[in-house]
């Protein structure tokens, strides 16, 4: 893998070859632009580090991690408060990770590290389409006079792919103007994921899928850790079977946002991203 990639302790039975495994977990530790509370950018050695609390066997999918080879990569070294360069940096290793034919897992960090993520994979798959679990619409043009926000990454997205093709579930905060510039150019489904995501299944079979999952979907009860926590969400037991239901679809690569370990005393929203990546392993890598 890329220089720019190191080594740390892995995620719960990750193996040692990148050539030989199908899927890749990699860490994006930056959190430059969050408009609350910092802290992301220890996430994805945080989610690793509890993963081995879990058990490698699904009882949702009856499947065992211990029957895929996945390999992690480790984190990606950013240089710390340089946004163009560190969006060039993940660009270019996603899109590595993508013309390798590995399924990825990115482990963020804030929500803007989605779209040069996205970038990556539209370049691989022109007929990509996005669904976006997240408390907040992120479809502001500036966030203080700023572009480059985890609060305008979905609009920059929508630009990049162009109208309808990104699928935004569980949204339940933003400004007026986000919510008009959804109902022209995404399909958004306020304050819901399902039965909304059953009837997008049907929809998008055959399409490729990429999945965006800011963890603040979830309700602050079940993930406090985060720094823009959002009441009314949904349960933990209903994003895991999100994750599950999607199980049909051609999903090409996911990212999971915006865990913050300072905020996450119980360690609750750490293991819960930790078992998301655990049933995604299992229902999206080739076995």
């Amino acid at each position: 893998m890329n220089k720019h990639l190191f080594r740390m302790t892995g995620y719960l039975g990750a193996q040692e070859s990148y050539t030989e495994a199908k899927a890749v977990l990699v860490g994006v530790p930056m959190d430059y632009t969050v408009s609350n509370r910092a802290g992301t950018r220890t996430g994805p050695q945080q989610i690793r580090t509890v993963s081995y609390a879990l058990e490698p066997y699904s009882v949702y999918q009856d499947l065992s991690l211990e029957d895929i080879c996945y390999y992690d990569a480790g984190d990606i070294m950013l240089p710390i408060g340089n946004v163009s360069e560190s969006l060039s940096m993940i660009e270019k290793i996603a899109g590595q990770v993508f013309v390798d034919q590995k399924f990825p897992i990115f482990l963020g960090g804030e929500h803007l590290i989605s779209f040069p993520l996205i970038k990556a994979c539209y370049e691989r798959y022109p007929e990509l389409v996005v669904l976006h679990f997240d408390a907040h619409a992120d479809l502001r043009v500036q966030y203080f006079n700023e572009s480059n926000s985890h609060a305008t990454v979905m609009q920059k997205v929508v630009k990049l792919l162009g109208k309808k093709r990104v699928y935004q579930f569980g949204i339940r905060s933003g400004i007026k103007e986000e919510f008009v510039y959804a109902r022209e150019h995404t399909k958004m489904y306020v304050d819901e994921i399902f039965p909304a995501l059953n009837d997008v299944i049907g929809e998008l079979k055959g399409k490729p899928v990429y999945i965006t999952l800011d963890i603040d979907v979830v309700d602050p009860a079940y993930a406090p850790g985060t720094g823009t926590p959002e009441p009314g969400g949904c349960t933990s037991r209903e994003i895991l079977a999100a994750v599950c239901a999607m199980k049909p679809l051609n999903v090409v690569g996911l990212d999971i946002v915006e865990v913050s370990p300072v905020y996450d005393d119980s360690e609750i929203t750490s293991v819960l991203a930790a078992k998301l990546v655990r049933e995604a392993l299992l229902a999206f890598v080739p076995k």
